[in-house]
């Protein structure tokens, strides 16, 4: 059944943004709605272009301009010869996978060592950062990263407890690919962007233990916040990266 093109003054848009919205910047946000609607799951092919601009009421380049853009910001993946997909964690060469941390020389896969998961209020300033109020349920996840046995970073990770009902250390212990990746696919939360905020930090006695590393070590402090569609909040992450041997990688374009 067709869906008729919903009127750009309906549309959401950000405070103090023109009225005017071009035709396949409305096409971009029905699509991005149906995408938080889970209409197509993460890794699922999205309808062709003739249809859905059939569907919308609207021209196919029209259509291919709208799903270029969200290409763009890796919401979707283009295959040459198999179509559009919504693109994913899960797959290894999706460009927005978040971890940047990069041996000094050649690659590797960084091993993971779960220390905890568990259910608690969530105080002020995390609430604050995910959009919660304080006291509402979250879950709390501390992690290793190791690299060749060695652990390289401490990861401290604060999910709303809203959207993750049954997240335990079971689970997340029995999951052998990326969080991300199961976050999409038994609870629906995509992460499609973050926000980092780096600095230089000392290791404390906590950190210094855990990363096996003398008390004072320089470590790199990575502060993260990820969204899903419609630019909420849904993972607040604090990693502590040692860099004697890595670096941090980031792209820009």
């Amino acid at each position: 059944m067709s869906t008729p093109l919903v009127p750009a003054a309906e549309l959401p848009r950000p405070e103090g943004a023109a009225s005017f919205s071009p035709l396949y910047r409305q096409i971009k946000s029905l699509l991005i709605a149906r995408l938080q609607a889970g209409e197509w799951k993460a890794g699922e092919a999205i309808p062709s272009e003739l249809e859905l601009a059939a569907r919308f009421g609207v021209s196919q380049g029209t259509v291919r301009k709208a799903i270029d853009e969200m290409a763009a910001e890796n919401l979707l993946v283009r295959r040459q010869g198999k179509g559009t997909f919504v693109a994913t964690h899960a797959e290894e060469k999706i460009q927005y996978r978040f971890l940047r941390l990069v041996p000094d020389e050649g690659s590797e896969a960084l091993g993971r060592q779960l220390l905890d998961c568990r259910r608690q209020r969530a105080p002020a300033w995390i609430a604050k950062a995910l959009q919660m109020r304080a006291g509402d349920a979250m879950v709390e996840v501390r992690r290793l990263l190791h690299s060749k046995g060695v652990p390289v970073v401490l990861d401290d990770i604060w999910l709303p407890g809203q959207l993750f009902k049954g997240l335990t250390a079971e689970r997340l212990a029995q999951h052998r690919g990326p969080f991300y990746g199961l976050f999409e696919a038994e609870f629906g939360v995509h992460m499609i962007r973050a926000e980092e905020k780096i600095r230089a930090v000392a290791a404390d006695a906590d950190s210094a233990a855990l990363l096996q590393v003398p008390v004072g070590t320089p470590l790199l402090s990575v502060e993260r916040l990820s969204f899903t569609y419609g630019d909420r909040p849904v993972e607040l992450r604090r990693g502590l990266y040692n860099t004697s041997t890595h670096f941090y990688r980031n792209e820009l374009n």
